[in-house]
């Protein structure tokens, strides 16, 4: 009798289980973009994703719920398929390639464009009502498109951006103002990491080395081979310090390994999988140390653990699914589901607009807390402040436990203050350091661009007082002809009162008074007559009309008209005169 020797693990028996399609995400016109980027971010409140749109880049974000242990209320307006004018997020001016969430503030996101800017939006906590065009704060730096941003993971408003420039910057996104330049790459970068406490940066690129570089003044610690191939590869950092790669032989088939800082030239283990072309992002879960590898085009999704034990990357299981994926997005520990035993969420993009969400669960049989499966998980508050990490300080991430369910604590509002002398300014000079021309030459076109701004403000104000004194020349003008009108008809009556019992006598021009006067004296005489008409507004002028003599007769006030008639006819109110 022979037996065989099973590994154990409690992760062993993981399966994969795709939601209804009422529950996904439908007709999203997904980024058509060749740039290796997942196209998705997800966090517990929302899922972003980057969409085709015409003048300009833009990305739709759709907020999630969670409501009677189903990932989404039926009830939910995101749910199901998405209508086609639903608000997007597009500030940028070209095509966006890659968008990160903030992990301590899931209201705020990233994202990087081909048009050099990174841009830092806010997002209401329901979603979007209209289109948002309008960032917290533009940073920029880069001179050639900025492929890739990454946010530290322990250190509040930091964030990294790397472009095509061939340099990675570290920004303050509190200030606005970039810490440091790192420009030790002679060719694109490819895919940038943080260790566990944010202390050292993991970096591949187009060159086929691998990088281990202190972020924050860019020495680099350690440089190796990566993979032989030519194509695109990608490295991230373990919890326990190792690191694992991606990328593709010689021959062009696809590869992974696990290496180990000081020796990245001599790989631990490298195995190879299978001769496709698409580009393997490998997505880490830190808490179970399980690597999924989720690969551009392909129809399945790897997963492997991470153990102390050969060949330390134990294959575990393949989820396959029918229909290739375009991007796929990866849920932190924070959002899943701890009442059915999920470990991990992917929402996985395919080229027909289809979001679909599959959930990775271990099986058991109690609905207790499983302990074991949920260990203490980064939390959403920071180890340590952006000024604090800049002046040296590393630590690791605050934990929580899951037990009782993820409770976000309060955000408040991502607020840039800009500081007039830039932390840059005071660091030793890093990669290229600009001529001293050129710095004069950016303080001057600063100090313009400022002037600028100001006369902008100005004539704003000026044309919105202008707008106001034109509605209210709009308002009295109008007040003129209402009063014009009530006066007019006010002459009218008052015509009717005079003229009661004798006929109206014809007016005589006074060119055919007198005929013998020239076209100037007669113009002139009308002028003096139009003069001395004057309109009878008051109860004196009333009465001395009314004794004036027409044509030689007095002319008597009727026996119905008495006084107490014409003061009524005088006690008129404001409005009717």
């Amino acid at each position: 009798m022979s037996f065989r020797l099973v590994r154990q693990s409690k992760f062993r028996h993981v399966y994969g289980t795709c939601l209804k399609r009422e529950q996904c995400f439908d007709n999203i016109r997904v980024s058509k973009s060749s740039w290796d980027s997942t196209f998705c971010a997800v966090n517990p409140k929302f899922c972003a994703i980057i969409v085709e749109s015409g003048g300009g880049g833009a990305f739709i974000v759709l907020p999630l719920t969670k409501v009677n242990k189903t990932y989404l209320s039926k009830k939910a307006s995101t749910a199901g398929r998405i209508p086609p004018d639903h608000p997007l997020v597009g500030g940028h001016k070209g095509p966006v390639l890659d968008i990160a969430w903030d992990p301590f503030n899931d209201n705020v996101i990233a994202s990087g464009s081909e048009d050099c800017v990174v841009k830092i939006w806010q997002i209401p906590d329901f979603g979007l009502v209209t289109t948002m065009t309008e960032p917290v704060v533009d940073l920029m730096y880069h001179q050639r498109r900025v492929g890739m941003v990454v946010w530290h993971p322990t250190a509040n408003n930091i964030l990294l951006s790397a472009g095509s420039d061939n340099i990675v910057v570290i920004w303050n996104v509190g200030c606005g103002d970039p810490l440091t330049t790192i420009d030790v790459h002679p060719d694109i970068i490819y895919s940038c990491c943080f260790n566990w406490d944010g202390s050292l940066l993991l970096t591949t690129c187009k060159d086929k080395k691998i990088r281990i570089i202190n972020p924050r003044d860019g020495e680099v610690f350690e440089e190796a081979t990566s993979h032989e191939g030519s194509k695109a590869t990608r490295a991230i950092f373990l919890r326990n310090g190792l690191v694992f790669t991606t990328g593709f032989s010689k021959r062009s088939e696809r590869q992974y390994s696990l290496r180990a800082p000081g020796h990245l030239d001599d790989p631990i283990t490298m195995v190879e999988l299978d001769s496709s072309n698409g580009v393997m992002f490998p997505m880490y879960d830190a808490d179970t140390n399980l690597v999924y590898l989720c690969g551009k085009g392909d129809s399945v999704i790897r997963y492997f653990e991470i153990t102390p034990e050969v060949p330390f990357v134990h294959y575990i299981n393949t989820f396959q699914l029918p229909d290739p994926q375009r991007g796929i997005g990866m849920m932190p520990k924070r959002g899943v589901d701890v009442t059915t035993c999920e470990i991990t969420r992917f929402y996985r993009l395919n080229n027909s607009g289809f979001c679909q969400i599959i959930t990775m669960t271990v099986p058991r049989k109690s609905e207790l807390f499983q302990e074991d499966l949920y260990p203490d998980t980064p939390s959403d508050i920071p180890a340590v402040s952006a000024e604090e990490w800049w002046e040296g300080q590393s630590k690791e991430p605050i934990l929580m436990s899951l037990k009782d369910g993820y409770q976000a604590t309060q955000k408040t509002e991502l607020k840039v203050t800009k500081k007039k002398t830039n932390i840059l300014d005071k660091m030793p000079p890093t990669g290229k350091v600009k001529s001293e021309e050129d710095g004069k030459a950016t303080a001057i076109s600063s100090e313009a661009l400022e002037k600028v701004n100001e006369v902008l403000k100005v004539n704003e104000d000026l044309r919105k007082r202008i707008d106001e004194l034109q509605s209210e020349m709009k308002k009295f003008k109008a007040v003129f002809l209402k009063q014009e009108n009530r006066i007019r008809v006010l002459e009218n009556k008052l015509g009717e009162l005079t003229g009661t019992g004798t006929q109206p006598q014809p007016q005589i021009s006074p060119l055919q008074k007198h005929g013998n006067l020239d076209r100037n004296e007669a113009l002139g005489s009308m002028n003096t007559s139009a003069q001395e008409m004057v309109p009878v507004t008051s109860c004196y002028k009333i009465h001395s009309v009314r004794k004036q003599p027409v044509q030689g007769h007095v002319v008597h006030a009727p026996s119905t008209l008495s006084a107490n008639t014409v003061n009524n006819n005088c006690d008129m109110a404001p409005d009717e005169v």
